[in-house]
């Protein structure tokens, strides 16, 4: 692999790109390197950076945020980091696409590579793919961003209280103007409830018609070659890439990066966060601790230590205990971030390339051994860009490394999914469990917990009907059968 990547790499040139509005994306968990390839990417190539991680756009907060360091940015251009203050409405979606867009533009017109980089993949893919119109003969065109799930109108309470009810009430009111979407989500899953209500109220059509409707058009399109032409497709020329660790190798990273970040001052923005919260709240005008800047990894798993701290209710033990204990939280937290990362890349992400006939724009970098960063980051990643901006073949993804082999490999494996079909919520009555879709359902009827919950089951209607039985002998005068007590211990009805 080594000789192939030297051979290539000795072949480009270092002519200017000659492909029109290229964009590199770096995507991946927090600790696996992105913003050091970003950095490395944009010295190379004569690049600016987009941020895409929603929590690095607050000001005043780079250590709980993860910012990447001023001295570590290489003289490149940042944009849309530490551009929001802290009391500030949190950015929607399309707000961040529409800037995101006007930047890329702006670099392209100044002849210089965009590389767009962050965690917050829900944003990176908004920006990175074209847009689907709902229906160009409404008065108000709303294009597919309006209706990702997540990206409610802020106005939207306030249009239709019944968004704010109870999230009983906001289903069975789904389930009156959309069963289909309403069979779709699990009933703990309120805020995708509300979002496939909300969209029937600013459309006046059910979300399942809506969603439907647009793959259907996003299929229509698949056809088309041109990058700047079709629903769902790449907006421009698009190289991806993923920077990816092994998860026990990550784990271990990410544990000391909390340390450094505790090091670092992370405590110290944690309290001023705290301090202005409690500010806010003895003006009356208390903060929202579930939405923007509030929500990031550091501060609301420290908010019980600092509570405690002030109001000395705790011995000096009691109450390093508690920040120990609340430390770990930060710990196991980021962990979980980290993972769910993953998860929208290895699912939703994964998805969207594939619709988008695109899985060879999508490329795994092995950052799990950091010593190797030159042979398996920065070797790859320049072959990749000149490909891109030379017009010229890359190679087969799966090429790079066994753990892109392995990754890659699993999920051209998967059998597609029908795409115009909504999946469909499932109860087990036995297990009084729901599934989503059909293949969770399948795991769950031949899993070992559904099979030994059967067999109770079928143990309890053995025994009730032996009962019931005995119970009319006895009223009667007759004896029980005896294969009604057998039926009990041989677990059958």
């Amino acid at each position: 692999m080594r000789h192939l990547f030297h051979q290539l790499f000795s072949t480009f040139s270092c002519s200017q790109p000659v492909m029109k509005k290229p964009l590199i994306a770096v995507i991946g968990a927090t600790g696996t390197g992105k913003s050091k390839l970003a950095v490395d990417l944009a010295s190379r190539f004569n690049g600016e950076i987009i941020n895409g991680d929603a929590m690095q756009m607050y000001r005043g907060l780079p250590i709980i945020t993860n910012q990447i360091p001023l001295e570590e940015r290489n003289g490149i251009p940042h944009h849309l980091l530490s551009c929001v203050e802290i009391e500030e409405e949190p950015w929607w979606i399309g707000r961040f696409k529409q800037e995101s867009l006007r930047l890329i533009d702006q670099i392209h017109a100044k002849g210089k590579l965009p590389i767009l980089v962050g965690g917050t993949h829900y944003y990176t893919q908004a920006v990175l793919f074209n847009d689907q119109l709902v229906d160009a003969d409404q008065d108000s065109v709303n294009d597919v961003a309006v209706f990702r799930e997540g990206n409610s109108d802020k106005d939207s309470p306030t249009k239709w209280p019944i968004l704010d009810a109870a999230p009983e009430v906001v289903l069975q009111k789904l389930r009156e103007v959309d069963p289909v979407m309403a069979d779709r989500w699990h009933p703990n899953e309120a805020r995708k409830i509300r979002r496939s209500l909300e969209i029937y109220l600013q459309t006046g059509r059910p979300a399942s018609e809506v969603y439907t409707e647009q793959e259907q058009l996003k299929r229509a399109d698949t056809a088309r070659d041109d990058f700047s032409l079709g629903a769902g497709r790449l907006r421009y020329p698009t190289m991806i890439f993923w920077v990816h660790s092994e998860k026990q190798t990550l784990n271990a990273r990410l544990e000391k990066r909390v340390g450094a970040m505790i090091d670092q001052g992370l405590m110290d923005e944690a309290r001023r966060m705290f301090d202005f919260a409690q500010e806010k709240q003895a003006q009356g005008n208390p903060i929202d601790h579930t939405r923007g800047v509030w929500i990031s990894i550091g501060y609301k798993e420290l908010a019980p230590y600092f509570d405690a701290f002030y109001k000395g209710s705790m011995s000096p033990l009691e109450l390093e205990a508690l920040k120990q204990s609340c430390v770990d939280s930060i710990m196991s937290a980021t962990r979980q971030y980290a993972m769910s990362q993953i998860k929208w890349i290895r699912n939703k992400l994964w998805r969207a390339v594939a619709d988008a006939d695109a899985t060879n724009r999508l490329f795994i970098l092995d950052s799990t051994n950091v010593e190797a960063w030159e042979e398996a980051i920065t070797k790859p990643s320049e072959i990749l860009v000149r490909a891109l901006l030379n017009d010229e073949p890359t190679p087969d993804p799966k090429s790079l490394s066994d753990l892109a082999r392995f990754i890659l490999s699993a999920k051209e494996a998967q059998p597609q999914r029908d795409s115009t079909s909504l999946l469909k919520c499932m109860t087990c009555k036995v297990c009084n469990k729901i599934m989503q879709g059909e293949e969770q359902w399948e795991i769950h009827l031949n899993g070992n917990a559904h099979k030994r919950a059967l067999k109770s089951a079928a143990k309890k209607a053995a025994r009730d009907e032996y009962l019931r039985r005995r119970q009319i002998s006895l009223s009667t005068g007759d004896q029980p059968e005896n294969n009604s007590k057998a039926a009990i211990e041989e677990g059958s009805v």
